[in-house]
């Protein structure tokens, strides 16, 4: 995988790379924003842990290549990542996206791509890591809820923040209707970070996120007009 870069008109357009193990809406967002140009890139790769998943499927409707491993046909969990990662490097990826990805990847390929693979995960982070987010915010008694990007480090939803988009929590909220709610975020969220990462105006420095060459003090927040603050 190539080092993060600034944008050059004679330059090849720029490469991403997506992991999904679902239904893939995620996935459709770039596809489309892509498709439209609204994000200048292109997607040449869509891997998966499951051969069932939509996302495999939304992708070759697309004319993107598609491929799905069975981690039950490796050893260990660090075959499995040896060989998913040998796929993507050959689709030559300036960016890994995890959209939706639910198998933990190990420490040795992710710190091996420091900066160059990110995950969207629906909760404010650091708040609610790992599973079943929607529920646990209520449990919480949480007032807002939403998405984050991360960068991916070793640690589960750990690496630092690059955005967010928030949305308030409603009575009479159930799960289905909040995670309804974040899903339609997290799709213009996912789109105009990545706009931004392919731009090269967003980097990983140091575990800093860095906009235009200045540290953020906090991450980047999604207006109403899917735009960042």
């Amino acid at each position: 995988m190539a080092a993060p870069r600034a944008p050059d008109p004679a330059a090849r357009p720029y490469r991403i790379a997506v992991l999904a193990s679902g239904r893939g809406s995620n996935l459709q967002a770039l596809i489309d924003a892509a498709a439209s140009q609204a994000l200048p890139a292109t997607l040449v790769g869509v891997f998966s842990d499951r051969a069932d998943a939509l996302a495999l499927e939304r992708a070759r409707g697309a004319g993107i290549p598609a491929l799905a491993l069975d981690p039950g046909a490796f050893p260990s969990r660090a075959a499995f990542d040896l060989e998913l990662f040998a796929q993507i490097d050959a689709a030559a990826p300036d960016l890994v996206v995890c959209a939706g990805y639910m198998r933990l990847l190990g420490a040795a390929p992710v710190e091996a791509r420091a900066g160059r693979l990110v995950n969207i995960h629906p909760s404010l982070l650091p708040a609610f890591k790992g599973l079943r987010t929607h529920r646990r915010a209520l449990e919480a008694g949480a007032r807002e809820h939403g998405a984050s990007i991360h960068f991916v480090t070793a640690d589960l939803d750990g690496g630092p923040v690059v955005s967010q988009a928030r949305v308030p929590v409603l009575a009479g909220d159930d799960a289905a209707t909040l995670g309804t709610r974040v899903l339609a975020r997290e799709h213009p969220l996912l789109v105009e970070t990545v706009r931004l990462l392919a731009a090269g105006r967003v980097v990983l420095h140091e575990r800093r996120i860095h906009l235009d060459g200045r540290a953020l003090a906090a991450p980047l927040q999604l207006a109403s007009n899917n735009r960042f603050a």
